[in-house]
This record gives structure tokens, sequence and C-alpha cells, in this order.
């Protein structure tokens, strides 16, 4: 039997305190990444842990005429994956339950990203990671969670989730779960619903350009060979990304040689999907 809990106080009862507990942390429009999120936990704390789902769409992380209206919301489905998949609970909080009567621009206290969080996605939307952080860091004190479970597909906002972790000495283990691809190859997103069928097919040369950046850094091609043979791909499918970056694992300056993450933010009409893939780069031959 799965507990659904809407307030706080179903949540504090549906929680126990004698066995390992762990968050797969949504917005709802689930799908099979966010599936593997849950089966990774599961697969963690065993079936003697305590795996919770939050579903929120957080309106502190979306800025002026973004698509927090129109994001896809499928509450019955969700519930009904999270039951399949094993799940022991589920949160489906209001903005007042998560915020407290205020609202979530109560006293402007959030959490500051800092220097990361104002590059990439953070130079694009100003005030995304502070919302993004600010409801992680909410959703932990209100979980109790040990372990939490997040997609690499955002991973600039899994390395910023990482260090908020660190800095504040979180008593939760913050585990990244890998990538998750359709059969073309597009990594799944809740957004890739808006596309239509010609957006889809271009949409797929996004992770074409990745996988080719990553054989050509394979090939010893240096960090700007890297870039540009993802950029002519995406260029000849007619796409400008929003950015395309080398950066090392944690995102700091990327490598001559080593492991390094190649990420992006490409526009397919009105739809921003972001990707990114790891990349070994070797140096010349």
């Amino acid at each position: 039997m799965v507990a659904v809990c809407r307030t706080r106080e179903e949540l504090r009862l549906a929680l126990p305190h004698d066995r390992t507990r762990a968050v797969v942390m949504t917005m709802g429009a689930l799908h099979a990444g966010h599936a593997a999120l849950i089966d990774a936990a599961r697969r963690d704390v065993g079936p003697q842990g305590h795996v919770l789902l939050t579903i929120f769409v957080n309106p502190l992380q979306f800025g002026p005429g973004e698509d927090f209206d129109r994001y896809p919301r499928s509450e019955q489905a969700d519930m009904a994956l999270a039951r399949e998949h094993g799940c022991d609970a589920i949160y489906l909080p209001s903005v007042t339950d998560v915020y407290g009567a205020a609202g979530p621009d109560a006293a402007g206290i959030t959490v500051d990203p800092g220097p990361l969080g104002a590059r990439w996605e953070g130079a694009l939307r100003p005030g995304h990671f502070r919302g993004v952080l600010t409801v992680v860091l909410t959703l932990l004190h209100l979980t109790l969670a040990e372990r939490a479970y997040y997609g690499e597909k955002d991973y600039q906002q899994l390395a910023l989730i990482r260090s908020m972790a660190r800095r504040f000495a979180l008593p939760v283990r913050i585990i990244g779960v890998p990538t998750v691809r359709d059969h073309d190859g597009l990594a799944l997103s809740s957004r890739n619903a808006y596309l239509d069928p010609a957006q889809r097919l271009q949409a797929a040369e996004i992770p074409r350009a990745l996988f080719a950046a990553r054989d050509a850094a394979a090939a010893g091609g240096d960090p700007g060979v890297v870039r540009g043979t993802a950029a002519d791909i995406l260029r000849h499918a007619g796409l400008i990304p929003d950015y395309l970056d080398l950066a090392g694992p944690d995102l700091g300056p990327a490598p001559e040689v080593g492991r390094a993450r190649l990420i992006a933010a490409v526009p397919v009409g009105r739809t921003r999907l972001l990707d990114n893939l790891e990349v070994s780069l070797r140096g010349a031959a």
C-alpha cells in the first residue's frame, strides 16, 4: 500500500524512523528517467528500506515568461508509475505546504547557489538555481532523507545540490543516476512532450552531436576539436545552442587530458533541451 501524503503532517506520519529513507524529488510528468531514479533508490535501500517520491512543481525556480503554467501535470499517471516501481509513499504538497502561508518569497530567504549557479543555465535563467536549491533544502528537511537521487541529465543542478549538501553538512548522500535516453538517443525529459514530430526529429541531433564529440575526444581531439565537432552537427541541423561547453567532472575548468563533461542547452522551437555527456580527453597522439 502506497501512502499518499498532501500535507507535512501526513508526511511526518508516513515516514519511518527504523528504515533507511530514500527520496526521489520530481516535478511530475513522470517518464522512464524518473522510473530509473526510483529503481536505483529501491536497489540501494533494499526491500526493507523506504522510498519516497515527491511531486511538486516549484514556482520559485521558474522565471517570468517561463512555462510554469503549462508545465505538464499528470498526477494519476504519476501515482500509477510510483506504485509500479515500488515507492512506499508519495508526497504531493501544495505551495503553501512547502513554503508556508507567506509563500515562496517570504522574507526573501533563499539558498544562494554561488558562482557555479551564475554560469550556463544560471546565466540564462537568473534565480533558477536559487529556487532549485531552496526547494531541495526544504524537501530534504521535510522528508528526513538519508539518500537522495537525481538524474545526471540536469548535470549542473546535480553538481550544485552536491555542493550545497557539503556546504551545510547535510546528513544525506546525494546520488546521481545516469541519463536515460530514448531509442534515438534523446535524453528523456518531461519537456519533450512539447515537441511536434518535426521538432522531435531535429532534437535527436543533440545526442548525435554529443556522441560524435565523445568519439572525437577518444580519437585524441583537443577541447576545441571536441566542441567544434558537436557545434558543426548542431549547426547543420539548424540548431543554435544557448551554450555548448566542456568542463571538468565537477564543472570546474576542463582538463587538457582526462575526464571531462560536455554540456549543452539547445532550443528546439520554443523548448529548451538540456543534455550532457562524459568524455575522455586523451590529448594529441
